[in-house]
């Protein structure tokens, strides 16, 4: 092993000097996640433990060297950032609470994204030591009784255990002058039971017993008109869905005969989203925000505003997009369709800018497989080309959101087990951030956290630091309901120093996007004459009926690319004229690989180390 480590420590310059020398520059559960990807998340740690982790950790304990080194070894030769401002962007999901603690009483707050904000995005594009991600997601920051904050108690305001309005204008100040945009979580399909709106009804309700009807004409098929004497009497009765009838969904109305609907939990009781004051009161909501210079809106739970009524919902988001564009014309907001493409695609009708693609995220996605070396990657090429043509044809102007987990879901590095798997969990980012659209990255990806099981384990504190630091300043104590469990991948103190970490494998990934407009805006052409078992090719162009490299007549920024990627155990090597695309002299533009081993193309002639990833132009 010890001469295996020098080696490797000889070898580590050499290899980067090699590799810049080619390249020219809520709350549902999550069905899809089964029962062994849950167990097997919370043991990979013992599973992980392979010789190349061994041997990496002694190279970097015999050759020390610091973040901002191995950033500018990485970044070195590195062609320039083109980053294009629209809504085209990389955005990194945050859950306030378990991010960075500012003030030491173990929760995260809105200070701690403020001193954490050059992790995300210095500002700065001659710096490689951020992530490079420029927008922000925060999940729901406003006052709530519980920890998530899903169930919100004053729509205008932040719950104080993460700051206050100042400190929300602070971090959306210093988010702007970074490039950053930053949006919110808005939650309309339910409110908590402790708003006042909530409250204030159920409390006339039980002073009013005599109370039988709140329509004209009541009926389970058609509630008729609200009786004007109770609208002016106590208009919350009619912010939500009250019955006498108890019926699937609902809850009982404690101290009356009365049921509300409350379809997630009885904590969270449905708005009622077709009465028009409750209109007035969204509007004045997403205006209070927008006012405030935020930047959009991710929305909660959308398939759940008319429960198995698309039409309906349809129907709603498209009033909901032409107020919010009206308020702030580019605006952007992208919403929670937990389901499938065929249906999550219809949303697009409502003029919502984007959707979350479900369909291609999770343990048992494309992404995944392909990362498991089970499919080639030509089937992720296929699905991602399919997806967009379908897209398309309801809406040309759309943009997609791709994710592969998030906070509902179990992390990455549960999905991937055994030896290699780290590689897998390097690969299924990358596969990520190459799709089209607006890509989103769940805090902690980047560094391999685990979390599975119930909703807190998903929901883990930030690994700045590890357990055994000296200095714990900043670290989150979680929510008190998680499960103690260890991380299988190190912190980001010890990940920023290593090369090959997938911190820094994160880094190069969302740098490519960075670099090539085209990834996010253009189209998919699978490239079938150079795909096999474990390589797959496709052009991403603007102009998908004339993939050819350097032949897109589309603007210089946009140029077409050429990406190739390899999950096979071995390297592979390509000879690229089987393909005419490509011209008589092809350029390896970008490379992203797993370790030391670089990819080389000689005249036509591409090799691709094992997990290797390649963009020609």
């Amino acid at each position: 092993m010890k001469n295996k480590n020098i080696t490797r420590i000889l070898s580590l310059g050499m290899a980067a000097a090699l590799m810049l020398q080619v390249t020219a520059c809520g709350q549902k559960t999550e069905e899809a996640v089964n029962t062994a990807d849950t167990q097997a998340s919370v043991s990979v740690e013992e599973a992980t433990t392979t010789d190349q982790q061994d041997t990496e950790s002694d190279v970097q304990k015999e050759n020390p060297q610091t973040a901002s080194d191995i950033a500018a070894k990485i970044s070195e030769g590195l062609p320039a950032l083109n980053i294009i401002d629209d809504k085209y962007r990389t955005t990194y999901e945050i859950f306030v609470y378990s991010f960075y603690d500012s003030d030491g009483d173990g929760i995260g707050d809105l200070q701690g994204v403020i001193d954490k904000l050059d992790y995300v995005n210095d500002g700065d594009d001659e710096t490689f030591t951020d992530l490079g991600c420029n927008e922000i997601w925060l999940m729901p920051i406003s006052p709530s009784p519980t920890y998530h904050k899903y169930d919100i108690t004053d729509y205008k305001d932040i719950d104080p255990v993460y700051g206050t309005l100042e400190d929300f204008d602070k971090l959306l100040a210093a988010c702007h002058d970074r490039g950053v945009r930053l949006i919110i979580d808005l939650v309309l399909n339910h409110t908590s039971s402790e708003h006042q709106w909530f409250k204030d009804a159920t409390r006339y309700l039980r002073d009013h017993p005599e109370i039988t009807e709140l329509y004209t004409g009541a009926s389970d098929d058609a509630q008729g008109d609200p009786i004007e004497d109770l609208v002016d009497k106590c208009p919350y009765l009619y912010y939500y869905n009250f019955t006498k009838t108890n019926q699937s969904g609902y809850e009982k109305v404690a101290g009356t005969d009365w049921y509300y609907e409350a379809r997630f939990w009885s904590g969270m009781p449905d708005l009622n989203l077709d009465n028009d004051m409750v209109k007035e009161e969204i509007s004045d909501i997403t205006q209070f925000w927008i006012d405030r210079g935020v930047d959009g809106f991710r929305l909660d739970a959308v398939t759940s505003y008319y429960t198995d009524n698309d039409t309906s919902s349809i129907e709603f988001m498209t009033w909901l997009n032409d107020t919010v564009k009206g308020q702030k014309a580019d605006a952007y907001m992208v919403g929670e369709a937990w389901t499938n493409l065929s249906r999550y695609s219809k949303y697009y009708a409502s003029g919502i800018d984007s959707f979350f693609a479900f369909e291609l995220s999770g343990s048992e996605s494309v992404i995944a497989t392909v990362a498991r070396g089970k499919k080639s990657p030509r089937a992720y090429a296929e699905a991602t080309a399919n997806a967009e043509k379908e897209l398309e044809e309801v809406r040309e102007d759309y943009i997609d959101a791709p994710f592969f987990t998030n906070h509902d879901m179990a992390r990455a590095a549960g999905y991937f087990v055994g030896r290699g798997s780290e590689n897998m969990v390097k690969m299924a980012g990358a596969l990520n951030l190459l799709m089209g659209g607006n890509a989103f990255v769940y805090y902690g990806e980047e560094l391999g956290m685990k979390g599975s099981g119930k909703d807190e384990n998903k929901r883990a504190p930030m690994q700045w630091v590890s357990a055994d630091s000296g200095d714990l300043t900043g670290m989150c104590d979680g929510p008190k309901d998680m499960e103690k469990f260890d991380m299988t991948y190190p912190s980001l103190q010890e990940q920023a120093e290593d090369p090959y970490s997938i911190y820094n494998y994160y880094k190069k990934a969302i740098r490519l996007r960075n670099t090539f407009p085209v990834i996010a805006r253009g189209k998919t052409v699978p490239v079938e004459e150079l795909s096999d078992d474990y390589l797959g090719a496709f052009v991403r162009t603007m102009t998908p009926e004339n993939p050819v490299i350097g032949e897109s007549g589309a603007d210089a920024e946009y140029e077409p690319i050429l990406v190739l990627i390899n999950n096979d155990k071995e390297s592979k090597a390509i000879d690229l004229s089987k393909w005419s695309g490509t011209g008589n002299k092809p350029t390896l533009a970008y490379q992203i690989n797993v370790g030391e081993e670089a990819s080389t193309l000689e005249g036509t002639t591409l090799t691709i180390p094992s997990y290797g990833i390649v963009v020609i132009e």
